[in-house]
């Protein structure tokens, strides 16, 4: 569709043509008005009704009904329709026809739904805040600041006393408000001297709490006060209390050990270079090369493959050796080419591999055996980081947290495995359950490591630390860019210090 040009001189039959013409294009069309939810359009639910100089615009669904009376087409490009409209005692606005099947359509789209739920968000605070002005809400992006235009923020003032507030809307990660809410509460405190904001109001959909819930029961009631809301579909907002949350979604299975006979079946393949054997807390063996793990041993039966997995026979250890060979030249730390996908693929499983691999490195008092990779689990899945539990030779654990790129979120996603952590050692049940064998484990509060390359820690990592609670002990090691080649410490700071 050619672009069109602001025109207020189109008569109703050409804007009406320019409408149809428009919507043929759309592969998913959309009726936007600003501060209304978004109308998906189809056949059957619009209507465009030419009477004189009049064109009538009407969209319905099974709870709204939108008449509007169009005047002009304002302009056009791809994914994208803007209208004047006129709507009732004759006032003007704007309206957009969409594609959300086109990146444009879709962005205005969720534009449109943020500033809805912004909305909705200024109404919770009226309510829970009466005495209080609102002095900003807002759900722009402010990349200076790290603040995400997915989760809208507020912040209150009642003579010298201020909050800072924060909601995640009902299609957004719960488990990453609290990290945007910490930020948005020190940047607060950094641009409002003349008050005092005491503490952040946190907004989340009921039933997706918990973890919030947790992690606020970690931070430091000395640093700042929090207040946990939850919301309903109807707009029901309930306090929560974080002690009313104290089941975790972890297990901690029984650790068994690969049998002799079951190592030695195998055993021309396992010794080839650059091969690690690493043993599952369940029993099964798992062989990588740098962190990619290409088979896994499972009593006395072999399963190979990236992809797909399959059983292995004698006659395919030949495969088996190229395909170990083909891994240890794309990952090699100089390799042929650094765009090869399985260079690229998966950097965090080869940081894992360099530090179990050279764990005295980030911590001379750690042992080196035994190291275990995520244990407890989550019943969340994919985390986007990886877990290592370590022992130090006093007996006290580890919890050692890698990322090898700049995460936001990282301090507070080492923090859930560090409470879950914590949750078992406090029950004795890595000793009962088969973990640490011989070690006399030492009842206090495990360490947190937090590891990553020395130049990828993300800028807002001391801003977020500097709310944990004193008694949970965090470090943060920075390793050199060329980790590939060997882990080299470029500095260790504790807490929330920061770098030089």
């Amino acid at each position: 569709m050619p672009a069109i040009r602001p025109s207020a001189a189109l008569s109703a039959d050409q804007i009406r043509s320019a409408i149809e013409g428009f919507l043929k294009q759309c592969k998913q069309p959309a009726l936007l008005e600003p501060g209304e939810e978004l109308f998906p359009l189809t056949a059957e639910n619009l209507a465009l009704d030419v009477r004189g100089s009049r064109l009538t615009l009407q969209a319905w669904d099974r709870t709204r009904n939108l008449t509007r009376r169009v005047t002009a087409i304002q302009a056009s490009a791809a994914g994208r329709l803007e209208m004047t409209v006129e709507r009732f005692a004759k006032r003007e606005g704007q309206m957009y026809l969409i594609d959300l099947a086109r990146r444009s359509g879709a962005d205005l789209g969720r534009r449109s739904e943020r500033l809805i739920f912004r909305e909705r968000f200024r109404l919770f605070l009226r309510r829970q805040f009466t005495e209080w002005k609102i002095s900003e809400v807002s759900a722009e992006q402010n990349l200076e600041y790290s603040l995400s235009p997915a989760f809208p923020r507020a912040f209150l003032r009642h003579g010298q006393d201020a909050w800072a507030a924060i909601a995640c809307p009902p299609e957004a990660d719960a488990g990453a408000v609290l990290s945007f809410g910490l930020i948005w509460l020190s940047h607060l405190r950094a641009r409002e001297r003349r008050v005092a904001v005491q503490g952040l109001a946190i907004y989340v959909p009921a039933g997706r709490e918990r973890a919030t819930a947790l992690r606020l029961l970690c931070l430091n009631p000395a640093a700042a006060r929090f207040a946990l809301f939850t919301y309903t579909e109807q707009d029901v907002i309930v306090g929560v209390d974080p002690l009313d949350h104290g089941n975790l979604d972890t297990r901690l299975d029984v650790c068994r050990r690969p049998g002799p006979n079951q190592v030695k079946a195998w055993q021309r393949i396992m010794e080839l270079p650059n091969v690690e054997a690493i043993a599952k807390h369940d029993g099964r063996v798992s062989l990588r090369v740098r962190g990619v793990e290409f088979a896994e041993l499972d009593g006395a039966e072999l399963r190979f493959g990236l992809s797909e997995r399959r059983p292995a026979r004698e006659h395919h250890v030949p495969e088996i050796i190229r395909l170990a060979e083909e891994l240890d030249r794309a990952r090699s730390p100089e390799p042929e080419s650094r765009e090869h996908p399985l260079y690229r693929q998966y950097p965090e499983a080869w940081l894992e591999s360099q530090a179990r691999a050279q764990i005295e490195t980030i911590d001379a008092s750690l042992s080196r055996d035994p190291v275990y990779g995520q244990v407890p689990a989550f019943a969340g899945g994919e985390r986007g980081i990886m877990d290592l539990l370590a022992v130090d030779y006093a007996g006290r654990l580890a919890v050692v947290e890698l990322k090898a790129s700049a995460d936001l979120h990282l301090p507070l996603q080492a923090l859930d495995y560090w409470i879950r952590v914590k949750w078992h050692l406090g029950r004795g049940e890595f000793g009962a359950n088969g973990y640490f064998p011989g070690v006399a484990l030492r009842p206090e509060d495990p360490r947190l490591i937090l590891v990553s390359p020395a130049l990828e820690f993300h800028p807002t990592t001391e801003t977020i630390l500097d709310y944990f609670a004193p008694h949970i002990e965090v470090e943060r090691v920075g390793v050199a860019v060329e980790w590939r080649k060997g882990l080299e410490v470029m500095f260790r700071l504790s807490g929330a210090q920061r770098p030089r």
